[in-house]
């Protein structure tokens, strides 16, 4: 009998310092990107304006900044967005499924 055992971590050897996606990267350079040319266009005098600077920055590490049990926010949006856009009414097509229902 061959049986395989697979690892809890298994899915984290697909991933980028076992946390992080491609798309993830992607989307926090971009924020880190935008907020250098924001801070190159416009120098902030106070603390609202570095504020709203560093938005970008900021926003993007929160949707990339890992959870517990998860990738990162970023998935977690996409699942709640892709329960609640798509199709609730599940068809069963299981082994005990007859085609006299069809």
């Amino acid at each position: 009998m061959n049986t395989y055992l697979i690892p809890a971590n298994a899915s984290t050897g697909k991933l980028i310092f076992g946390v992080f996606r491609r798309v993830d990267l992607i989307i926090f350079v971009s924020g880190i990107l935008a907020s250098l040319l924001i801070l190159m266009i416009v120098t902030p005098d106070n603390l609202t304006q570095a504020i709203i600077c560093l938005l970008p920055v900021g926003t993007c590490s929160l949707l990339v900044v890992p959870v517990p049990n998860y990738h990162n926010i970023l998935i977690v949006l996409t699942e709640l967005i892709m329960f609640y856009y798509n199709r609730r009414n599940y068809k069963w097509e299981g082994w005990c499924y007859k085609d006299e229902f069809k």
